[in-house]
């Protein structure tokens, strides 16, 4: 099953099965002739993105941003590990159940990315949570000596 994006507005969630029955034909080097539901239907693409599984398609004289995510693309965002994801992210939550062995910032303290935040106890564990981005810290939501559930808020940035 691919998850299409279209424009980021519009999902389509489309199977292999579909794509292989779709009548398309490559006319020129990234131009296509394809026909759906008895209707003509021009495209080309503009400009794409392999990597990022990104493309600009003109359809009709119409240009759309699509993306597409295949089941292993859906597998990694459902865990969280999209890339570039942890670039984007505004607060810290905990990753398992444990306690808070030491914190290493202060609210309104400019920190770079993989800075040691806090160190987290867990299964007689001890887990550093760096920054996953550079930043300024808003608040610090837990205190040293504090047991907290997974998916607590530890920390949120500006």
């Amino acid at each position: 099953m691919y998850k299409i994006k279209v424009n980021s507005s519009h999902s389509f969630d489309i199977s292999k099965d579909t794509m292989e029955t779709l009548d398309a034909i490559e006319t020129t080097s990234n131009h296509y002739h394809v026909i759906q539901d008895n209707t003509t239907i021009k495209a080309s693409i503009v400009e794409s993105d392999f990597n990022k599984k990104f493309y600009s398609v003109k359809v009709n004289n119409n240009i759309y941003e699509v993306s597409i995510n295949d089941a292993l693309d859906q597998q990694i965002e459902a865990l969280g590990f999209e890339i570039g994801a942890s670039k984007q992210v505004n607060d810290i939550k905990a990753p398992m159940p444990g306690l808070i062995l030491e914190i290493n910032v202060k609210e309104a303290q400019e920190v770079k990315e993989n800075d040691a935040l806090l160190i987290l106890e867990a299964m007689k564990m001890e887990n550093v949570i760096n920054s996953p981005r550079d930043g300024v810290i808003k608040s610090i939501s837990v205190k040293q000596g504090e047991t907290v559930d997974k998916n607590a808020l530890l920390i949120e940035f500006e």
